[in-house]
């Protein structure tokens, strides 16, 4: 039987203080989502919410997406599929744009979603290709000509 080693990857070192993993999650959410969506996000928080966004913060950024196990790339090719699967058009309409952030192509997130079309359904595909095709009208629309 082994035993796992102690340390840690990525903000959540045995070390860390909770302020340290929150502060690694929002540069990482930042880098990620954007500042104009997690700027947006704050300013929404209430108090109702708050635990919600300090939770988000800590525990899916500052403790899964600072890992350095895979890269940005590998883990926005999963989170699509993931969003894909379980039908959250709106959150994988954002994970789309992440994904370009982290570098992803548009022809790397059209791969994707063939693959999800095969695992999560063609329905499901059908729905995400929809999605991801109004966010690349949106961004095509921003863009200075």
């Amino acid at each position: 039987m082994t035993s796992l080693s102690p340390e840690r990857s990525g903000a959540v070192q045995a070390d860390a203080t909770g302020q340290d993993i929150y502060d690694a999650g929002m540069a990482v959410r930042r880098e990620v989502l954007g500042n104009e969506h997690v700027d947006r996000a704050n300013a929404n928080m209430d108090s109702f919410t708050e635990d919600y966004q300090d939770m988000i913060t800590r525990i899916a950024w500052g403790g899964i997406w600072t890992r350095p196990g895979l890269s940005r790339q590998m883990r926005s090719a999963v989170t699509l599929t993931a969003l894909v699967a379980h039908g959250h058009w709106e959150e994988l309409a954002m994970h789309v744009r992440a994904a370009l952030n982290n570098g992803l192509s548009r022809d790397e997130i059209k791969e994707i979603l063939l693959q999800t079309a095969i695992y999560c359904s063609v329905p499901s595909a059908n729905s995400a290709f929809k999605t991801a095709q109004k966010v690349f009208a949106e961004i095509d629309a921003n863009e200075p000509n």
